[in-house]
């Protein structure tokens, strides 16, 4: 089986910097695995890197969707595979960057994601729910249905708090027992999953710098921009930065208040990537305070070690 690195971790931990310096040293290239840097025009909030920080690496699945296009896991794991494929047909090696969860098991427990019909008139009423009792509402029902799913959902996640209510009222099953069904054939490929975890402070540090860079770099204006391009936004608005310059320029928040949101939901996101990752039984951990060519070997060893395992 074909191997396939896999770089997790939270947001601001130095996934990219590392990736990068990665591929450059082992002909690799790189496969993002971040559901906001697919949208087009959305680059300051997404934290994409520029042409000069990709150094002539080759990334797939950035800047490649309209952000009013609606994008699933599946769609993720289709394209994902595809672009596996095309690295390996090169001769080099696929690298898979990123910190959504659902994208990384998508890919590293071979999910496949039955694709559920949307039903306008249900997601109406959920609307209605939400105005009337609020998004805990939907959280608590959501709960009912599917307790295990929910466990590794916040609170203020409404658009997966949503799914898990629509896969049970479109399917009749939860969304963990569809999870289950469709492990059964396994992975595509032999994935070698790494980890970056960082001190709190320092990673909570790192990401409220990053946020004030967002801001001076035109955040707001970009938003401004991205709602005059275009009409409608099925799930591409919902990221972090976005919703919640959204929110300022209704009028609901200042702008202080926007950036302190931000970096506040900013930080409670990491922590909620760290405890998803820490469940992966075969992940290697790696620190992100170290040197990045120290990380680099720790790769490069579990990676010869575990291809020489699987020739023999």
């Amino acid at each position: 089986m074909q191997k396939v690195i896999v770089i997790c971790g939270p947001t601001a931990s130095g996934k990219t910097s590392l990736s990068i310096e990665l591929a450059k040293q082992i002909n690799g290239e790189i496969i993002s695995c971040d559901s906001m840097q697919i949208y087009k025009d959305m680059t300051i909030g997404t934290a994409k890197p520029t042409i000069e920080e990709m150094q002539g690496i080759k990334h797939y699945l950035i800047d490649c969707i309209s952000p009013n296009t609606r994008y699933s896991v599946a769609d993720y794991k289709k394209d994902a595979i595809d672009a596996i494929k095309e690295v390996l047909s090169k001769g080099k090696v696929p690298i898979v960057v990123g910190g959504t969860g659902l994208y990384v098991e998508s890919l590293i427990y071979g999910i496949e994601y039955n694709e559920v019909k949307v039903d306008l008139e249900y997601r109406r009423k959920l609307e209605q729910i939400e105005q009337k009792e609020g998004l805990e509402k939907l959280y608590e029902m959501a709960k009912i249905i599917d307790e295990t799913a929910m466990q590794k959902i916040s609170h203020n996640d409404k658009k997966r708090i949503c799914r898990v209510l629509e896969i049970y009222h479109s399917t009749g099953k939860t969304k963990t027992e569809l999870e289950i069904e469709s492990r059964k054939n396994g992975p595509d490929y032999k994935y070698i999953l790494f980890g970056i975890n960082m001190d709190r402070d320092k990673l909570y540090d790192r990401i409220n710098k990053r946020v004030d860079i967002m801001i001076e770099a035109g955040l707001v204006e970009e938003v401004k921009k991205l709602i005059n391009k275009y009409s409608e936004f099925p799930t591409s608005m919902q990221g972090l930065g976005y919703k919640e310059v959204l929110e300022y320029l209704n009028g609901i928040t200042t702008k202080d208040e926007m950036i302190e949101k931000i970096k506040m939901e900013t930080r409670r996101y990491a922590k909620r990537q760290l405890t998803w990752f820490r469940k992966y039984e075969n992940i290697v951990w790696l620190d992100g305070q170290e040197n990045v060519q120290n990380n680099i070997k720790i790769i490069l060893e579990e990676y010869s070690e575990k291809r020489n395992r699987s020739a023999k």
